[in-house]
């Protein structure tokens, strides 16, 4: 998490469609059923519905205002993202995951300030008949955008989906792109000529032949040198 903060994704929210709306609103239209849209505002801004939460398996009033127990949640939390790839990604990809409707779902807030960054090791929905389906988002996210699990994360999700063998991978209904057009500054932007993550002095290797001369194999992941090119299958151990 080192470097983590939430701007390090942009703005929260942007139009990153350009249809007129935020991408918060979008999802609530999405997500509220009996939605009802604020006049004056082509269509973007939800005043009142019904959330049939997942995390909870329950109703939740949605009412807009500064009481409304509504969140948008990052099903691949962005502190998660960010610890397993995301670090190295430029801020127009980072937005786009931030933004992108396949990880983003409305849930009670409550429980998705409950769950804050953690990951499929550390937190699960308390409604399970949800647990597979959401397990399975994750993955899609995940694949989506080459991040990659830590060995804890990858046993949790595999006791989930091991439970629901015929889980499918959710659609990308979206298909949204995985960068931004809009111009976004990147907070890092201070004349670092080095990806982000990478520690300061520490070597760069090429391949693992080069990790292997250097007497450094395997190599794990928090390791001077580390990098993502070099564990093929992201159990966080390179060069194995």
């Amino acid at each position: 998490m080192t470097g983590y903060t939430r701007e390090e994704f942009g703005q929260a929210w942007l139009d990153a469609d350009r249809n007129g709306c935020d991408t918060r609103n979008d999802v609530l239209r999405r997500d509220i059923a009996g939605a009802v849209l604020a006049v004056g505002t082509h269509g973007c801004v939800v005043l009142s519905g019904v959330l049939h939460d997942p995390y909870l398996g329950s109703d939740v009033p949605f009412v807009r205002g500064p009481g409304d127990e509504v969140d948008i949640d990052h099903v691949v939390s962005l502190g998660n993202a960010w610890a397993t790839g995301a670090d190295r990604f430029g801020i127009r990809t980072r937005a786009a995951l931030a933004n992108d409707p396949l990880d983003l779902l409305a849930v009670d807030a409550h429980a998705n300030r409950s769950k804050g960054d953690g990951d499929a090791a550390t937190w699960l929905p308390s409604y399970r008949p949800f647990r597979c389906a959401y397990v399975a988002r994750q993955v899609a996210v995940k694949r989506k955008y080459g991040l990659w699990v830590t060995p804890p994360e990858r046993a949790a999700i595999t006791r989930v989906l091991d439970g629901c063998p015929g889980q499918r991978l959710p659609a990308d209904p979206t298909h949204a792109p995985t960068t931004v057009d809009q111009n976004i500054t990147d907070p890092a932007a201070g004349g670092a000529s080095q990806p982000r993550g990478l520690v300061a002095g520490a070597p760069v290797y090429a391949n693992c032949a080069a990790v292997r001369a250097a007497g450094a194999a395997p190599i794990h992941v928090g390791e001077p040198g580390y990098s993502r090119k070099l564990d093929r299958n992201g159990d966080g151990v390179g060069c194995e």
